[in-house]
């Protein structure tokens, strides 16, 4: 089956656009779903070359969005509550407009119990599952891009041990990881873990990046009711309470995945902090 036209769920946030100039750069036609028109623009900036409002709380707008497509890439909206009912409403559209290629993004280790978040994830899976089959389900890591404003600026400060480990995944790679497994046969069906090539803390990125970039930057622990009454204060209750869920996961074992899956998937070595590093500052 040839692919000429990916629908990009989520296409105006990082990830959605980044999946989109993975798409785009062979050859691919993206039709960007997005929440509400002011959000195309960004959409259009990184390839999309049409548009579909979609409320994905209500499924407004959805079947007509995977009309004369070839595949999807499903990307919900992050710490959303209704995560798994979204996952059925995509799911059962794309069953309907009978669509075989299809890849969720879910996220590394789902089966957490400790992040109820995670296990939203896992839940949706199982739906995309049962719908279909033959859907492809990535599994990344957290993303290098997380903390490299904050290195570039000459701090980190994070509201977990310093020295946890985790195996972070550049963007760029998950996006290329994306677009090969819903233009390629052979992935049908599959999951797949997506993690960087080195464990590293936050401890160790604050190194590598005064080395790469030339200036100090210091590592910092804040406290978790210091991020709570600050950072954490404009979020919902639901979304603060499920980072101090992740922050206190993260605090007791980090993220830790397997970086021999995306390199397989790549054909080459998956990107490490120092690159995203230089290429930030290049």
């Amino acid at each position: 089956m040839t692919v000429t036209t990916v629908l990009v769920i989520g296409a105006a946030g990082k990830t959605g656009r980044a999946v989109t100039r993975a798409l785009t750069s062979r050859g691919v036609s993206v039709r960007a779903a997005v929440r509400s028109p002011d959000r195309a623009e960004r959409a259009y900036a990184a390839g999309a070359q049409s548009i579909s409002v979609v409320d994905l709380e209500t499924g407004r707008g959805l079947d007509e969005a995977l009309d004369h497509v070839d595949g999807v890439y499903h990307l919900a909206p992050n710490m959303r509550p209704g995560e798994v009912a979204i996952a059925e409403r995509v799911a059962g559209a794309a069953t309907r407009a009978g669509l075989s290629r299809f890849a969720f993004h879910s996220v590394l280790h789902p089966h957490d119990g400790s992040m109820p978040h995670h296990l939203r994830k896992a839940e949706a899976e199982k739906v995309v599952r049962a719908h279909l089959p033959g859907a492809t389900v990535l599994r990344p890591a957290a993303y290098h891009q997380n903390l490299l404003e904050a290195a570039v600026a000459g701090r980190l400060a994070v509201p977990y041990s310093l020295d946890a480990p985790f195996t972070n995944v550049d963007l760029g790679d998950v996006a290329e990881a994306a677009a090969t497994v819903l233009t390629r046969p052979g992935h049908e069906g599959v999951t797949y873990d997506l993690a960087g090539p080195d464990v590293i803390s936050v401890r160790d990125q604050a190194r590598i990046a005064e080395d790469v970039l030339g200036h100090p930057v210091h590592a910092m622990r804040v406290d978790l009711d210091e991020w709570t009454a600050g950072p954490g204060a404009s979020l919902t209750t639901q979304a603060r309470d499920d980072l101090v869920a992740m922050f206190t996961a993260y605090d007791r074992a980090g993220l830790v995945g397997d970086g021999s899956t995306l390199r397989r998937l790549l054909g080459r070595e998956p990107r490490a902090w120092a690159d995203v590093l230089r290429a930030a500052s290049g």
